[in-house]
């Protein structure tokens, strides 16, 4: 096993850790920004250190497609590839299971898929998922799993659970580097309590470096969605990190925190900002709005403090530096929001942490019901940012 995971601070659930990986030694809770095909959309690898990323997210299925892992492997991985001297995690390429799902055909051999660069067929099996990512090289590789929507009920759901759990073997069976690399299981089960527990149950038996919850962040309730992350960290072990995975708004990264997840990843923070939204304390900042044409204030982040918003509204979706400022910015406030919420858990005031967050976000005390009742369950008393007829949302 190529990880080390060290819990330095509590909170009921939630936890700071040090997590040392081949390439870095990384603090969680912790936000990984996604480089689909070995970059950050617009941004250098050295402005990614300056910001404090620790981990960067590469994507399998479209690295395998271009530039070719063989490729990758000859010039010496994906670290040296892409100038990255921190650490990497790359997916499987079963979440194109479900984006991709028209061109995907699954079996219990594995995923075929349509190529949407030449229209191929291209097989996708556990054992040829992890050979890529062996080559490829990253510190921390995802299982192939079977993904199924959260939105789809049915037999389904226990298909992909069962199969999940048979995949692993696979996996583990075809893991060549186990030294180097960190292999993840993913946990699958919809939003059945009972296959969610099954599938948890089924990988914890397999003793494997770290745990993924899947499988969410695809349509289902908010409810929904925090119940099966409290389930599940509640079920993972205490001395192995938790990642849930598909995860990016500063809101569920807190809730979810507070539930004793440690890692998160989304493209939502550098999408966003390709469409000129910037994150903010408050929550979102709308800079193609005609309000911020004459707005000679800042953004109020470091890279951005040199900027009016007037000028990144001229920008913003007519000019590439626009989004670059932004996913600059956004992916900057994320990167923070992860090292406050790891000083704060340090420092013994997290639920102080928690209230201020909400109070900022919900000036007029109109907490999701969802946020309130996940926080009970965590064991934070948010009485303080919440009135007392808040309506319910998701």
């Amino acid at each position: 096993m190529a990880l080390r995971f060290e819990v330095l601070g509590r909170f009921n659930r939630a936890r700071a850790a040090r997590l040392t990986l081949p390439h870095f030694v990384c603090q969680t809770p912790l936000f990984m920004p996604v480089g689909t095909q070995g970059t950050i959309k617009g941004l250098t690898t050295e402005q990614l250190e300056e910001i404090g990323c620790q981990i960067i997210l590469g994507n399998t299925y479209h690295l395998a497609l271009r530039p070719t892992s063989e490729l990758i492997d000859d010039l010496g991985g994906l670290h040296k590839f892409m100038n990255w001297p921190r650490a990497l995690l790359t997916d499987s390429g079963g979440f194109q299971m479900v984006s991709l799902l028209h061109l995907a055909d699954i079996t219990e051999e594995g995923v075929t898929f349509q190529s949407p660069v030449d229209g191929k067929p291209m097989l996708l099996t556990p054992e040829e998922s992890i050979q890529i990512q062996n080559r490829i090289g990253a510190d921390i590789i995802m299982a192939l799993d079977d993904v199924v929507k959260t939105t789809i009920t049915g037999p389904r759901i226990e298909e992909a659970t069962y199969r999940t759990i048979r995949w692993i073997d696979r996996c583990i069976e075809a893991h060549k580097r186990p030294n180097e690399q960190n292999l993840f299981g993913i946990v699958q089960g919809g939003l059945d309590p009972v296959l969610r527990d099954i599938c948890v149950r089924g990988l914890v038996d397999r003793n494997l470096p770290g745990y993924a919850i899947g499988g969410l962040a695809g349509g289902e309730s908010k409810d929904s969605f925090w119940r099966v992350v409290a389930q599940c960290t509640a079920s993972l072990p205490e001395e192995k990190p938790r990642y849930v995975m598909g995860v990016g708004y500063p809101l569920d990264i807190v809730v979810c925190s507070a539930l004793g997840a440690d890692m998160y990843d989304c493209v939502y923070p550098t999408r966003t900002a390709r469409f000129g939204t910037a994150l903010v304390p408050e929550g979102v900042l709308k800079l193609k709005h005609k309000a911020m044409a004459d707005d000679t204030r800042p953004l109020i982040l470091h890279v951005c403090k040199n900027y009016t918003r007037a000028y990144i509204h001229c920008l913003v979706t007519k000019d590439a530096m626009g989004s670059q400022l932004l996913s600059y910015h956004n992916l900057y406030y994320m990167l923070k929001l992860s090292r406050n919420l790891h000083s704060s858990i340090i420092k013994g005031r997290f639920p102080e942490f928690v209230r201020e967050f909400l109070q900022t976000m919900f000036p007029k005390g109109d907490v999701p019901e969802w946020v309130c009742n996940a926080m009970e369950v965590a064991g934070i008393d948010i009485s303080s940012c919440c009135t007392p007829f808040s309506s319910p949302q998701d």
